[in-house]
């Protein structure tokens, strides 16, 4: 199945704690059943998702299920420290991170630099994984030189590495370098921290969060924007209050602090993207279901998603569009107006692609 793993890293007393218990508890609240698994530093957070609300209100189904990320809070870091190894390990086990980075003003807890400067903090997040990763190459091109043996399959490696090198030397992440298939493949047992793909999540005080600005915020804005890491900027505190509300109250809450959506629900929806996520959509009167998908698989790896049986005796899927559905109202109509396609195992999924699996087994 697809589980992928986002860690939550961040500086000491930037908030990241209380971000991850607000994860944590929507999670919590939205399985009931607490069936979810609730370790101390794991959750698993539903990605909100209209058109899920859509269909349920026409189905009216027993069961309702949206896609869902699995977040992971990683021990702090205390730049510099070489006995990081937890935090490092936690990093290589995650396929995204979130950078918590803080921005608001409160004097009882002392910034771990004296001062509150989101950028600064960006950078210090940069550079420890940077570094982390040009001490990895530092090792392996020492391992690869004092070897009996240097093959050509090391060879290769070698010109990856020096061009790996390079570039983290220019303070740069290896996310952002173009390598190609064989190049990938040659450093991949490696697992370089800044291969990971970065969303920033600023964490503002109440004042800053109402008029929309913060110490170095142009530059924060520029440099996320620059180096294509999504940015959210939210209050943690405020989130709180939010999540402490019954769901009733919480609409007209949220509508009186002209809040779209939670910064909870903003993370989510940032790291599925993030981890280049679709969703295809089951539906009917027992369950309408949001399934994550990786994007540019096709229809046979889609069933294997719901039911391996589905994946072994694929024969057809009956794919209707979302846009259709909302438009007409029902499949019915949808087949009526001959919208409704047969689809074979190498069609690729679309977002948001409605589907019923023709299998035998």
């Amino acid at each position: 199945g697809i589980h992928m793993k986002t860690g939550l890293i961040g500086l000491p007393e930037s908030g990241k704690t209380t971000f991850f218990k607000l994860l944590a508890e929507t999670g919590a609240k939205e399985a009931s059943g607490a069936k979810g698994r609730m370790d101390a530093n794991f959750a698993s957070v539903k990605v909100p998702d209209q058109r899920i609300d859509f269909l349920r209100d026409i189905y009216r189904p027993k069961k309702v299920t949206y896609a869902a990320i699995d977040a992971v809070d990683i021990p702090g870091i205390i730049p510099g420290d070489a006995s990081s190894f937890h935090f490092f390990e936690s990093v290589r086990r995650s396929d995204a991170l979130v950078y918590v980075i803080r921005a608001f003003l409160n004097d009882d807890v002392i910034h771990i630099d004296g001062s509150c400067d989101a950028m600064r903090d960006i950078k210090t997040m940069d550079l420890e994984l940077i570094f982390a990763d040009l001490t990895l190459i530092d090792k392996r091109i020492t391992s690869i030189n004092t070897g009996k043996k240097v093959t050509a399959a090391m060879q290769k490696e070698l010109l990856v590495l020096k061009k790996c090198q390079e570039h983290l030397e220019a303070e740069k992440p290896v996310f952002g370098l173009l390598l190609d298939k064989e190049e990938q493949d040659a450093i991949k047992q490696l697992g370089f921290l800044t291969k990971r793909p970065v969303i920033c999540l600023v964490n503002l005080d109440e004042k800053q969060y109402a008029e929309n600005t913060y110490h170095n915020c142009e530059k924060v804005r520029e440099y996320t924007q620059m180096t294509g890491m999504p940015l959210i900027e939210i209050c943690a505190k405020t989130e709180l209050e939010i999540s402490e509300l019954e769901q009733e109250d919480r609409g007209m809450f949220m509508q009186d602090m002209g809040i779209e959506e939670t910064g909870v629900q903003k993370l989510a929806r940032a790291i599925y993207d993030t981890l280049g996520l679709i969703s295809f959509l089951t539906v009917g009167e027992d369950e309408v279901r949001a399934w994550p998908l990786s994007r540019g698989s096709n229809a046979k790896q889609a069933g294997g998603r719901i039911h391996s049986d589905i994946e072994r005796g694929f024969i057809r899927a009956e794919v209707a569009k979302y846009s259709d559905f909302k438009m007409l109202g029902s499949m019915q109509k949808i087949k009526d107006n001959g919208l409704a396609g047969l689809e074979g195992k190498d069609y690729i999924i679309q977002d948001g692609d409605i589907i019923n699996f023709r299998f035998n087994v």
